[in-house]
């Protein structure tokens, strides 16, 4: 088990902002659109443009030389993400990455023949982005995250290190995750196995998680499982705090262990993008995003929050310690 103190996701990463650049040579100039769910100065945000653009040098493709890219930033925004998708596909790039299935669906909007290739998609069959996964057939492809049964792992882990929670809210806003139902079910089914019971919190601003989380509060054996949702994660600041202050375990996905909550279990949020670079890679050298599978996780981190467990008077079971992939202290 490692154990050390939260750590910058990618040193460095702030020196490569922003990452734009036009061409110094006579080699051809290959253009790359990029929605993101983050804010332009979110550090998460900058850190996976930096593995992005890395990942992309490795395979010599170079900002300023033969590469140029364009960055928007939704920010959690459902009319920015549609806003900016209009502006991303007016550039005529080569291939667009978007992050989060509201990217996805704004771009689809606007394009059936520019490749995109996606990250951070729940079920992209089920949300019509692909045919199958072996076969996308379509001009996007990508690699998504867990699907609902990872939601019945985290209500066990909630209950095994804060035992004391007897009812659990899931913080969602429906505009950017109407998929929630595939987590709020399986949630659901867990909660009532370990004798909990779920209340939905849908939200669509900071006001709006603030009450929520106050309101669930007002009884006693409170928990949270903030679902995987970019404007959840664009706002991830206000819903820790939020737990906080009213002294509510929280358990969800990587960002929110980092953040502040109690812990997480996920798949790697950074790596992606460099998976990502390696289809865009192909794509610019000839590959139909038709023909490249789309692909699932297959690794998932447990990280425990031991100052959080702390100021929440929890103490971490052995079992769970010993499990865990990282804890920050």
């Amino acid at each position: 088990m490692r154990r050390r103190g939260f750590i910058t996701l990618l040193s460095g990463a702030a020196t490569a902002w922003p990452l734009t650049g036009y061409a110094q040579q006579t080699e051809q100039v290959r253009q790359v659109g990029v929605l993101l769910p983050f804010a332009p100065n979110d550090p998460f945000g900058q850190g996976v443009v930096a593995t992005f653009v890395q990942a992309l040098g490795r395979l010599k493709w170079v900002v300023g030389n033969n590469l140029r890219i364009d960055y928007r930033f939704a920010a959690g925004d459902p009319t920015r993400f549609k806003s900016y998708a209009a502006e991303l596909v007016g550039l005529s790039p080569d291939a667009i990455v978007a992050a989060t299935p509201p990217a996805v669906a704004a771009l689809r909007q606007q394009t059936r023949t520019i490749p995109i290739v996606f990250v951070y998609v729940v079920d992209p069959v089920g949300l019509g982005f692909v045919q199958s996964l072996a076969r996308p057939g379509g001009n996007v492809t990508g690699f998504s995250v867990s699907d609902a049964p990872i939601a019945g792992k985290w209500v066990q882990l909630l209950k095994e290190v804060a035992p004391g929670v007897t009812r659990v809210a899931a913080v969602f806003n429906p505009e950017t995750a109407p998929y929630a139902p595939l987590y709020t079910h399986a949630i659901e089914a867990a909660a009532a196995a370990f004798g909990m019971t779920l209340t939905l919190a849908p939200v669509r601003d900071d006001a709006g998680i603030e009450e929520a989380i106050a309101t669930h509060a007002r009884e006693p054996g409170g928990g949270l499982i903030p679902l995987p949702d970019s404007f959840v994660a664009a706002h991830r600041d206000v819903v820790v705090d939020a737990a906080a202050r009213h002294r509510l375990p929280l358990i969800g996905f990587d960002l929110f262990s980092r953040s502040g909550g109690l812990m997480s279990y996920w798949s790697d949020p950074v790596d992606v993008y460099a998976q990502a670079a390696s289809y865009i890679d192909r794509i610019l050298r000839g590959a139909s995003p038709a023909d490249l599978p789309a692909q699932e996780p297959t690794k998932f981190s447990l990280i425990i929050n031991l100052k959080t467990a702390k100021a929440l008077g929890l103490t971490v079971p052995q079992s769970i310690s010993q499990r865990a992939d990282e804890v920050i202290e």
